[in-house]
């Protein structure tokens, strides 16, 4: 079972080496939420500021509850500064 996932800006350094841009696609573990996700790809929790799960915003309790499937597509941006 494998998802799509994509890190945006300073996060895409923790892709895989396999990734092409900004996306890779990934295998899950039974069961893995979102945070055990993003924790296996070594994805620090702070950086994780906005997390899509197939366009849809997931706020952080529900990263720790929201199991991920076949077929969905994760995209997390980090924090944004600017004026």
């Amino acid at each position: 079972m494998t998802i799509t996932f994509k890190l945006y800006a300073g996060l895409s350094e923790h892709l895989p080496a396999h990734a092409r841009r900004n996306s890779a696609e990934i295998e899950l573990l039974p069961d893995e939420t979102v945070y055990q996700f993003i924790d296996r790809q070594q994805v620090p929790r702070e950086e994780a500021h906005l997390v899509l799960v197939n366009g849809s915003y997931l706020d952080e309790g529900q990263r720790a509850t929201h199991v991920l499937v076949k077929g969905d597509t994760l995209a997390i941006w980090p924090p944004v500064a600017g004026g």
